[in-house]
């Protein structure tokens, strides 16, 4: 594609705030995920680009270089640089596997499991019940328009005190109703990040909130999972906010301490509270208070997607009235408010969170499918849990890159660590989720052990890494 092409479709990408090469990545990001730069096409050279737009080479190369850390494009020497994916004349580029397998999330008429979207796939019967209890009040509504921006009066203060039963004193006026957590997350990225800002995030961590953040043009710098030197990083940083996973970290299950809570909560920056996969503990587990209850400005969603059903598209933030009150006239932009009859059933849902049922379905799928990884993949380390949805696999040698495309080979779609970390530093992971059948755990690992059998890595990641002390 020529440069004038590509100057042409960026429009005005140069307004906003922010570096430019942080903007020019950005405008990119949207031609290309809108599918205006399609798979495979050929993007200019650096020097011709920075020359059409009038800007120097090295905001190119860094708005390139931001663009193949996420993957978005492909770049080698002597062919140029692509956009990833598959090209329409056929020819397969050399990109990295999607981190969010869009197409994934919707079901499949193939023969290939789904280990990446970790929700549960069976709706539970009280989800049916929940409906029917809610219908005959329905049918007496009267002088309601049923748009409600801030999500239903009724599902607000359940919510709200719910959040006090746990420690963390909470108004009505401190919840906005959403449709879903990836809604809250975008919510909230939108109000409050503008393209340059520096994001603190673990590494790795969930890669739908990866994804959101890029979308506003945020600059994402990683540290240890439970933001570890989170003090130091904000001297050096000034970061506009962090964003943690303190209770069930996906992908790794770990549990953050009180005190590593009390730590994050008096940081000196916003703090996103990640608490989708919170209610997701085994039998007898006692956890933590939230975050939210050491410090007013941190900001807590939740979700009752992985925990009841990923259909049910409940989310919700809790945070300052004057940071609800703006998000909710966002919110009224993007689609007026929520579905009401879904709040409305979502109140009589909210005791599953914290019924035997659930727990106990977790723990025994999770046990099953520690016990078929160590049997049929020894090698493999895989740490038990306490809760959470997930495994945090680590290959003895190779990459979850290469892997899991051999996987896919299999039938069997992985999610590769590569796509959870901004640093770089889980090429040799992959995620596996323990929510199915336990059949289906079983078929998933026999398909797991024979593309493991048939893999074979890059020349330069062969040698076996070191055992994990125990």
């Amino acid at each position: 594609m020529r440069p004038i092409e590509v100057v042409d479709r960026l429009g005005r990408w140069s307004s906003g705030r922010g570096p430019l090469y942080v903007l020019l990545a950005a405008r990119l990001r949207h031609l290309i995920d809108d599918g205006e730069l399609p798979p495979g096409v050929l993007l200019p050279p650096d020097r011709a680009l920075a020359g059409a737009l009038a800007v120097g080479r090295t905001t190119v190369v860094a708005a390139y270089d931001l663009l193949q850390a996420e993957g978005r494009i492909t770049r080698k020497q002597g062919s140029g640089t692509r956009v990833a994916g598959v090209a329409r004349d056929g020819q397969v580029e050399d990109a990295p596997v999607d981190p969010i397998f869009l197409d994934s999330l919707e079901a499949r008429d193939d023969d290939v499991l789904l280990a990446i979207c970790a929700a549960p796939g069976d709706p539970p019967p009280q989800l049916a019940e929940a409906f029917a209890k809610i219908a005959p009040g329905l049918a007496r509504v009267t002088d309601d328009i049923g748009y409600y921006p801030y999500g239903h009066p009724t599902l607000r203060e359940a919510l709200a005190d719910r959040y006090t039963a746990r420690g963390v004193p909470t108004a009505y006026e401190q919840i906005l109703v959403t449709n879903g957590g990836q809604q809250a997350l975008s919510l909230l990225a939108h109000a409050l990040l503008s393209p340059g800002d520096q994001v603190l995030v673990e590494a790795p961590t969930y890669p739908g909130a990866l994804e959101v953040f890029r979308e506003e043009g945020a600059v994402l710098r990683g540290l240890p999972v439970g933001l570890e030197g989170l003090e130091a990083a904000i001297r050096e940083r000034r970061p506009a906010l962090a964003y943690v996973i303190p209770t069930y970290q996906n992908p790794t299950g770990s549990v953050m301490s009180a005190l590593a809570r009390q730590r994050v909560a008096g940081a000196g920056v916003p703090v996103i509270e990640d608490e989708v996969p919170a209610d997701l503990r085994f039998p007898g587990e006692v956890l933590p208070p939230p975050i939210a209850a050491y410090g007013d400005s941190v900001i807590s969603i939740g979700s009752l997607s992985k925990s009841i059903w990923g259909g049910l598209r409940i989310g919700w933030i809790r945070a300052t009235p004057p940071l609800i009150n703006r998000l909710a006239r966002l919110r009224a932009v993007h689609d007026l408010g929520g579905n009401v009859p879904t709040q409305l059933a979502a109140v009589h849902l909210l005791p599953l969170l914290d019924g035997p049922a659930l727990h106990q379905t977790l723990k025994t799928r999770h046990d099953h499918l520690h016990a078929e990884l160590t049997q049929a993949l020894p090698t493999w380390h895989t740490s038990p849990l306490t809760g959470g949805q997930c495994l945090w696999a680590r290959l003895p040698y190779g990459d979850g890159t290469s892997f899991a495309q051999t996987a896919l080979r299999h039938g069997l779609a992985i999610l590769p660590g590569s796509g959870l970390d901004v640093t770089g530093a889980s090429d040799a992971y992959v995620r596996l989720h323990f929510r199915a059948r336990p059949d289906d755990l079983t078929e998933a690992v026999r398909r797991l052990a024979r593309a493991w059998a048939a893999y074979h890595p890059p020349a330069d990641r062969v040698r076996p890494r070191p055992a994990i002390a125990i």
